[in-house]
């Protein structure tokens, strides 16, 4: 495996600060997920969109923010939902505060902890909140199935930054309040095996796998490129 040879400096870059191609990427998955997920008849009620990947660093939250920004820029009413309660970073790379956020909701918070208006008008943070001693215990609760049935009928996508999911159980328990899971790959970064093992736990949880993301290769001088790949040909996605 070679390191990849990309601007490492494009990868901080966030909504309206991404170069045309990289922007027109994020376009093309938004497109697929669109039609990968069915629109919902009857009520209003949000598209649930988690994004994982096998291991740390492999530009899972940037991506994440990134595709809510494409959304939003779409005109649609988005929220981001930070749920990495151990190793929470939206924040950070959105200048919020940490908490109070998601954990505190669970917890029987009962303030208004969503920031409207970051990176577009459109689209909302919530971010992860006080770290907790029992991140699956309150992901997996009925108090966030009941959240996110609350929160979907006030948004049209929501996306849930999740931790990785070869390192704790958070990604599976979350996944059947989802419309589908999409995993990060990095070129350079991300292994074959662990990408598997990721899609294995994913679909023997049951987990309506909707393709994975291949991000951070250098294509014809572009120093930042995403690809989707649908279900079908997701274990497909990484060669390293």
């Amino acid at each position: 495996m070679t390191p990849s040879a990309f601007d490492k400096t494009q990868e901080a870059k966030l909504g309206a600060e991404l170069d045309f191609a990289v922007t027109e990427a994020y376009n093309l998955l938004r497109t697929n997920l669109d039609f990968a997920i069915p629109a919902k008849e009857g009520q209003k009620c949000a598209k649930i969109i988690g994004s994982t990947s096998a291991c740390p660093q492999e530009g899972k939250s940037y991506t994440s923010a990134n595709l809510a920004y494409a959304f939003a820029n779409n005109g649609e009413k988005v929220l981001l939902v930070d749920a990495d309660m151990r190793r929470p970073t939206l924040a950070i790379k959105l200048g919020l505060p940490i908490a109070p956020g998601l954990s505190n909701l669970l917890a029987g918070h009962t303030g208004d902890v969503i920031h409207p208006g970051v990176l577009h008008e459109n689209l909302s943070v919530l971010t992860a909140g006080n770290t907790p001693p029992n991140p699956s215990e309150l992901l997996g609760s009925s108090r966030m199935q009941h959240l996110l049935d609350t929160l979907a009928a006030d948004y049209d996508v929501i996306i849930i930054d999740l931790p990785p999911v070869n390192s704790v159980p958070d990604p599976i328990v979350v996944s059947r309040y989802t419309d589908g899971i999409i995993l990060i790959v990095k070129h350079g970064i991300s292994r074959r095996k662990e990408v598997l093992a990721a899609v294995r736990a994913l679909r023997f949880a049951k987990a309506h796998v909707l393709g994975t993301v291949y991000n951070g290769y250098t294509n014809g001088g572009y120093h930042y490129y995403h690809h989707y790949y649908d279900s079908a040909s997701d274990t497909k996605g990484s060669h390293n």
